[in-house]
C-alpha cells in the first residue's frame, strides 16, 4: 500500500502497450474522484476519434466524457483552475509541452492522472511519456497478454503496413506482443536512431 500525498499535488502515470487496460484504469481512478465529490476535468487529444469525438472510451467500451484539445496548453485554461483532479488520456499524442503542463498543475496542488503508450509500435520510447514517467510520483506499468504465446505483453505490434509513427487503430491494426514475438521493420526514423 502506497501513501497518498496530502496538501500537495502529484502526477500519476498509467503506461503500457495497447490493450493493457490503461484507459480503463484512468476511468476507474477518475470515477472514484467523482464519487468523492472532487472537481474533475478530463482531457483527450482531438486526434483520437476512434470510438468517440468527446468521450474517452476503453477497448472494453467503458467511457467517460472528456474535453478534446489540440494544444495541450488549453488544459491550463482559467475555466479549469478550480479542478482538484485532472485526467489526460492518450498522452503520446500530445507535444512534449504536456510535461510542463502536468508539472504546473501538480505544483498548484492538482492530482494529475495521465494514461498513454510508453512505446511506439517499434518499441521506441513514445514521447512525452518517458519524460512524464521520470517526473511522476506514481507510475503504473500495465501489461497485456501476448496473442502469440500468452506471456505478459509490453509491446504494441502493428499488423498493417504503415510506417507513420502515429496511426490510430484498434484490433484491426494492432495486437499485444511479448518481447520475443514483437517484430520490427528495418526502417528507423532519424530521430529514433539516436536512442539506442
Amino acid at each position: 500500500m502506497q501513501a497518498v500525498p496530502t496538501g500537495t499535488g502529484w502526477i500519476e502515470v498509467i503506461a503500457g502497450p495497447m490493450f493493457s487496460g490503461k484507459t480503463e484504469e484512468l476511468i476507474r481512478r477518475l470515477r472514484r474522484s467523482m464519487y468523492a465529490k472532487q472537481r474533475v476535468a478530463i482531457f483527450k487529444p482531438t486526434i483520437d476519434t476512434r470510438y468517440d469525438a468527446i468521450e474517452i472510451v476503453s477497448h472494453s467500451k467503458q467511457s467517460i466524457r472528456a474535453t478534446p484539445v489540440d494544444d495541450v496548453r488549453a488544459i491550463l485554461d482559467p475555466e479549469h483552475k478550480d479542478c482538484e483532479v485532472v485526467g489526460i488520456d492518450e498522452a503520446q499524442f500530445f507535444s512534449r509541452d504536456l510535461v510542463q503542463v502536468c508539472q504546473e498543475l501538480a505544483n498548484r496542488g492538482v492530482r494529475v492522472i495521465v494514461a498513454g503508450l510508453d512505446m511506439d509500435y517499434r518499441g521506441f520510447p513514445f514521447e512525452p511519456m518517458p519524460q512524464l514517467m521520470a517526473v511522476a510520483e506514481f507510475v503504473t506499468k500495465a501489461l497485456s497478454i501476448c496473442v502469440v504465446c500468452g506471456n505478459p505483453a509490453g509491446r504494441s505490434q502493428r499488423i498493417v503496413r504503415e510506417s507513420e509513427r502515429v496511426m490510430l487503430g484498434a484490433t484491426e491494426s494492432y495486437e499485444p506482443r511479448c518481447r520475443l514475438h514483437h517484430t520490427v521493420s528495418d526502417v528507423v526514423l532519424p530521430e529514433q536512431s539516436r536512442l539506442f
